[in-house]
């Protein structure tokens, strides 16, 4: 009972002796140096103009030069075919790829034929009537001048042009006979066919699709902000060929194994936009693809797409820096002194590793390769030179 009778004094007496002792025992706060601003480590590269040939990156499907459909000019049963008519197919000009059964316009020559000798007769039968004439215009004394018909000139007219028409028939029928026989006309492969042996085809029916393989060409597409930075040709409206060198193009064979290379050259320029993909096209061409110097290699196929790099102009004093460097397609890192500066470009041109630089950099100045995100300008930094550029 006196304990909890001096209680609320004890616990005062504590308290008190409690902030004494904090009050002598107090922390001291240890004096510490200043630590030196925070650096990153970067590699950089001195910027250099140069002199830099443009290659513009595009695709496009492999065309023929020269394409039609094979068709028949007479109607008739096919009796034969070249061993090389079938889809792939190679034949050369004037070679005989389908045969159609003759017999029918053989004899149509031989009724012209005979057409023709009647109206030789014909003629000559005017023609001795007409002599006639005119001896016994002059034997029975008549004055005057004889009329042509009096002559018999008009009648020996219309036996001569009978003779004539029967020329142009025998022609005909010999035409037909002809085109019996399909031949090839021009150098080239058969891409499909449409008959076969026994068939009984009419006029205009569709045998075959043929192209030439002279040359394949591809229709390439540029965007519009390349075209400063590419010499087309172009034809005025005489038709004379601007005096340019054609660009040269590589086109890459990647079908069926390692890339192969072709070579090609733009020969034509579109003479409109296009409107659907609002770009403009160029057409490059390859010669001889299935010549001697290509028989080593994969051939190209009809309706393939391929890559295409197109030789540009050669620009100088160009700054070139690699697309990493690059950030959000609009700025970059420099290094004045020994701080971290970003710096606003304008990129004139790109491809998918380096980019031409218009405006925001010049001759001298240090950028930085190494990756680095959202940085603040006036960050410190150590570098590491790179080879220049």
């Amino acid at each position: 009972m006196n304990i909890r009778k001096y209680s609320p004094l004890i616990v005062i007496i504590l308290t008190v002796v409690v902030i004494q002792l904090v009050g002598h025992f107090k922390p001291e706060a240890k004096k510490q140096t200043a630590k030196s601003a925070p650096s990153i480590s970067v590699e950089t590269v001195e910027l250099r103009p140069q002199s830099y040939r443009v290659i513009l990156d595009s695709h496009g499907k492999i065309e023929p030069r020269t394409s039609g459909v094979l068709a028949a000019q007479v109607s008739g049963q096919i009796i034969s075919t070249s061993p090389e008519f079938y889809e792939g197919g190679f034949f050369e000009k004037g070679d005989l790829l389908l045969t159609i059964d003759p017999r029918d316009y053989n004899v149509q020559v031989e009724i012209a034929d005979a057409e023709l000798a009647e109206m030789r007769v014909g003629y000559e039968e005017q023609q001795a009537l007409a002599e006639q004439a005119q001896k016994d215009w002059i034997n029975l004394g008549r004055k005057g001048k004889a009329s042509d018909f009096a002559l018999r000139k008009p009648q020996l007219e219309a036996a001569r042009l009978k003779i004539d028409s029967a020329k142009a028939k025998l022609k005909q029928a010999k035409l037909a006979v002809e085109r019996t026989q399909i031949r090839a006309p021009y150098r080239g492969r058969i891409l499909s066919k449409s008959v076969s042996v026994g068939d009984v085809i009419s006029s205009s029916t569709k045998l075959a699709e043929i192209y030439a393989i002279d040359q394949l060409e591809i229709r390439l597409p540029l965007k519009n902000s390349e075209l400063s930075f590419i010499d087309l040709p172009e034809r005025d409206f005489a038709g004379e060929s601007q005096k340019r060198l054609a660009p040269k193009v590589t086109i890459e064979n990647s079908l069926g194994g390692d890339n192969q290379h072709w070579e090609a050259a733009v020969v034509r320029t579109a003479g409109a936009i296009d409107d659907k993909s609002q770009q403009l096209f160029v057409t490059a061409q390859i010669d001889d693809p299935y010549g001697e110097k290509n028989q080593n290699r994969r051939p190209l196929k009809i309706g393939q797409f391929v890559a295409a790099r197109i030789e540009g102009r050669t620009l100088e004093n160009a700054i070139i820096i690699p697309n990493s460097a690059i950030y959000q397609g609009s700025y970059l890192y420099l290094i004045e002194g020994d701080v971290l500066q970003r710096r606003e470009v304008k990129i004139a041109w790109q491809n998918s590793v380096e980019a031409l630089i218009s405006s925001g950099v010049k001759d001298g100045d240090h950028l930085v390769l190494t990756p680095l995100g959202q940085v603040s300008s006036g960050t410190r930094v150590k570098t590491v030179k790179k080879d220049n550029r």
